[in-house]
């Protein structure tokens, strides 16, 4: 399990934890949203060849105005809760890539709905410097669901504080779990996920980002001598 590996990774979410903002940039109205997804050879579970994906959406017509990729092997362990030791390298790496500068990340991932408040959209915000929002597909404990029509939304709770919102995007489908990542406050964060949803139950974002990088990861497997990535530092 790698114990040093693991404590370390811990300790820098704790370190980094309170970096996260909850207020956007003053004028925020963003125009190009860009979705990021990370695909994995295998399980996922243990050391594999990976494949990032950062996807950018017009956020008023859901055009694709841009896209990058990168690819590359991860040997650090699968652990809840440290997803982004797995992901943010080469999330970073393809971000770097972009020749669009995005005015919002969505992250298929936590942010502040973690145990220690820092999950990869929360980690990717920070590190990137740009507002980013979470949005899971599973919830990080219990919840209580919204009611059946899109937009209804109830709180998500860890240790009786609100750390996001469990939104339903699409009438009598699941609900997604929407939480803050970083310069960005709950409320926008849910609205800017129902407007990047246009009939369906994931963003565009989230969607585009996962056809890519699955994409990539099949030409992949004919390829050798990958990059390999470690733990962000």
């Amino acid at each position: 399990m790698q114990p040093d590996r693991i404590a370390a990774a811990v300790a820098m979410q704790e370190r980094l934890a309170p970096l996260v903002r909850h207020t956007p940039p003053a004028g925020f109205v963003p125009r190009i949203a860009a979705g990021c997804d990370v695909a994995y050879s295998g399980d996922g579970t243990g050391a594999a060849r990976v494949a990032a994906a950062v996807v950018c959406i017009d956020v008023e017509t859901g055009a694709e105005v841009a896209s990058a990729t990168a690819t590359g092997t991860t040997d650090f362990p699968y652990v809840p809760g440290l997803f982004a030791f797995r992901e943010l390298p080469i999330l970073l790496d393809a971000l770097g890539a972009l020749r669009t500068v995005p005015d919002l990340l969505v992250a298929d991932g936590h942010g502040v709905a973690h145990p220690r408040r820092f999950g990869l959209a929360s980690h990717l915000g920070v590190a990137t410097g740009l507002p980013t929002i979470g949005v899971a597909k599973t919830a990080p404990g219990p919840f209580e669901a919204p009611p059946r029509d899109r937009g209804a939304a109830t709180p998500l709770l860890m240790d009786g504080a609100q750390v996001g919102a469990v939104l339903r995007t699409r009438t009598g489908v699941k609900p997604v779990f929407v939480s803050v990542g970083h310069l960005i406050d709950l409320t926008t964060a849910s609205d800017l996920v129902l407007r990047l949803c246009r009939g369906t139950r994931l963003p565009e974002t989230t969607r585009a980002a996962d056809r890519r990088c699955r994409t990539v990861l099949d030409e992949l497997a004919t390829q050798t001598q990958p990059r390999s990535y470690g733990p962000p530092s």
